[in-house]
């Protein structure tokens, strides 16, 4: 005799094996099932899972893929000919690029071929210094690293806090409106008509009705004499004078053996040059500085964040900028000149 209990352990086991067995073959249809249609098995559109492979051929296409939309944005392709259309413009854009590379492999001959294209397209050709000093230079960067974070930033965070910034642009004016001949003689150097006449005006108009240079109403609309970038390396540059090799000065930062001319051009002709004593002069240039480091406190700080090695993104970021401002003075001049021959041909006529 088995015991009443017993058999009722007994009845529930299999009742509990035929439900496991239930649960695991709906698990093993519904496996298969996701196997075979994912998108159905998921609330989650194609295009935010994967994208969907669209085949070279639309023969290769089953019947049934119509039921599926290729998500593009804001339209889908739903059949043949509008993939057909798809891949004819495909083959068209594969024309065009192979039109590209065959004239970059048939006529581009030397290096200055490759240089006037990229000029014509607008790209930005990269520009290397020698750097055959780089051990004194890294040392002198580094000098001037900790100058500018321990003296001169720390400096100019007082000054800021004291002078607001109307007062401090002004006194930028002022230094620049009296760095005028330095502008002046270099317009002159590179027969740029235009540069000189516009640094005439500036200067006069500035000085007289911009009380000394304080103000800038030059650069109003009404007026519209902007300001003028030009110094004695760009001068050299135009007329052919390469960089030579890096420089970076104790306290003056980046240069080249061609842009430290400027340094001794701008001592000769800089009126504030001339105070004496010494002393006094150093002073008001070291004042001048402050006042100018003050309106950019954070740009070196960025550069310097945003590089792995400081030392050469400035050096690079140097020689790039001094390349695009000789480039933009070469241009100006030529324009220049041409607008004069122009006039001189008016003028006999």
């Amino acid at each position: 005799m088995v015991p009443a209990s017993f058999a009722l352990k007994t009845k529930d086991g299999i009742r509990l094996v035929e439900h496991l067995l239930l649960l695991t073959l709906l698990l093993a249809l519904l496996t298969v099932g996701c196997a075979h249609d994912p998108y159905r098995a998921s609330s989650i559109e194609p295009s935010q899972t994967q994208p969907v492979p669209i085949a070279s051929n639309p023969e290769q296409i089953s019947p049934n893929a119509p039921e599926m939309s290729v998500n593009s944005g804001s339209r889908s392709v739903d059949d043949k000919e509008n993939l057909t259309d798809t891949q004819e413009n495909i083959g068209e854009d594969k024309g065009n690029l192979g039109d590209v590379e065959g004239v970059d492999e048939n006529s581009i001959d030397n290096k200055a071929s490759l240089t006037n294209m990229q000029e014509r397209s607008g790209d930005e050709v990269t520009v290397t210094i020698s750097d055959p000093i780089e051990p004194f230079n890294r040392v002198m960067y580094h000098f001037n690293d900790k100058l500018y974070f321990w003296v001169l930033k720390p400096v100019a965070q007082g000054y800021n806090m004291i002078i607001p910034e109307v007062a401090r642009v002004s006194v930028q004016n002022f230094f620049f409106n009296l760095a005028f001949p330095i502008r002046f003689v270099n317009c002159l150097l590179q027969v740029d008509l235009k540069c000189t006449a516009t640094e005439l005006g500036r200067f006069t108009i500035n000085t007289i009705w911009g009380i000394g240079g304080l103000l800038d109403p030059a650069s109003r609309e009404e007026l519209n004499l902007r300001k003028q970038d030009v110094d004695f390396g760009q001068t050299l540059g135009v007329y052919g004078v390469g960089h030579g090799f890096y420089i970076m000065w104790p306290v003056l930062g980046p240069s080249s053996p061609r842009d430290s001319l400027e340094i001794v051009g701008e001592y000769f002709l800089y009126p504030v040059s001339y105070i004496n004593p010494w002393y006094l002069w150093l002073g008001v240039r070291s004042y001048q500085e402050v006042n100018d480091t003050s309106l950019k406190i954070g740009d070196y700080e960025s550069l310097k964040e945003a590089s792995i090695d400081p030392y050469i993104a400035i050096r690079d970021a140097y020689v790039q900028y001094r390349q695009k401002k000789v480039k933009e003075r070469g241009s100006q001049t030529k324009a220049s000149q041409v607008r004069g021959s122009d006039v001189g041909e008016l003028t006999e006529h």
